[in-house]
């Protein structure tokens, strides 16, 4: 007595496929929305960038922490820290960067580069409660800081 089992084989591979095609769309779906988000955080940045420089907010040369927490490295940039502690920027260039390095006693001496990055529209998203801020809202707190209060870390 022999079963036939081509039948089953044959499900078997078409649900496969069928799972394989839903994964592929839901990826593809999803990185359309993640472009569509760093498009629309991109404009934002780039707007507070315009809107900083007409309100004559000054610059500061950016530093990046190491990742000890130890210190911090030259960058060769100049921008505005979105967040006191340092550790998120917007350069002068329109780009948004992370401001971390690798701990490295040779980046004392000679500075660290620091890549841009795709903003997010929401800073610190998944990260601890109350850390997570929406990008315009960030940005807004900086502008309406003002010329007077220079933010360091």
């Amino acid at each position: 007595m022999t079963e036939d089992t081509g039948a089953v084989d044959a499900g078997t591979a078409d649900w496969a496929a069928r799972r394989g095609d839903a994964a592929a769309e839901q990826v593809a779906r999803l990185d359309r929305e993640r472009a569509t988000e760093t498009a629309q955080a991109r404009r934002l940045v780039e707007d507070f960038v315009a809107a900083a420089k007409a309100a004559g907010l000054p610059a500061v040369p950016l530093t990046a922490a190491a990742m000890n927490g130890r210190g911090r490295y030259r960058t060769g940039l100049t921008g505005w820290y979105l967040k006191r502690n340092g550790t998120v920027a917007v350069g002068e260039d329109g780009h948004y960067y992370l401001m971390s390095a690798p701990t490295s006693l040779a980046s004392r001496v000679t500075g660290v580069t620091v890549r841009p990055t795709d903003p997010p529209l929401v800073v610190g998203r998944g990260g601890r409660d109350g850390e997570s801020i929406p990008l315009a809202d960030l940005l807004a707190l900086r502008l309406g800081a003002g010329t007077g209060d220079v933010w360091t870390p």
